[in-house]
């Protein structure tokens, strides 16, 4: 189906072939069994690609020591060594954990960016952009509703780029 010359306006413009929900994903529920686990604004963001408003969330000026996990799955994403203050209104990161998150294009509201989602349960976490701090020069801008912070330490081993979903 063509996506038309603005891209599809409101929707998650992914670039593969299979949407989100059509993907072999490690975990997969039905849309009520996403609707029981999740708050209503969790599932309007993981499992709809919405975006929580600025500002809004506790996480953006956490800064201790521990993990952030998946929302949906648990799936262990972030260090938190990697977060930094974009001063967007997002937990901001500059790289994720290995093998923790896929990216894809995203060509809603006449943009084409980078989404970011969990690897393991598709959920969608945010977008990467190429203005981030060293090492990586990324800023994965995450939604915080998408997140869950687990404080403490931890071995979990950031790496330097997210998997390309083709």
């Amino acid at each position: 189906m063509a996506e038309g010359f603005f891209g599809r306006f409101g929707g998650s413009g992914q670039s593969s072939s299979k949407s989100a929900s059509e993907r072999d994903f490690e975990v997969k529920l039905t849309d009520e069994e996403w609707r029981s686990r999740l708050n209503p604004e969790q599932y309007r963001v993981l499992r709809e690609h919405g975006t929580e408003r600025a500002g809004t969330s506790p996480l953006d000026k956490q800064y201790g020591p521990g993990v952030y996990h998946c929302a949906g799955c648990g799936e262990k994403l972030f260090d938190a060594g990697t977060k930094f203050n974009s001063r967007t209104g997002w937990p901001s990161f500059f790289a994720p954990l290995d093998d923790a998150v896929d990216t894809r294009s995203d060509r809603a509201l006449f943009m084409v960016r980078t989404e970011v989602h969990c690897r393991r349960c598709g959920g969608h976490l945010g977008h990467v952009f190429e203005d981030g701090p060293a090492p990586t020069g990324l800023r994965y801008c995450m939604n915080g509703v998408s997140l869950e912070f687990q404080p403490g330490a931890d071995d979990a081993q950031p790496t330097t780029a997210a998997k390309k979903t083709e």
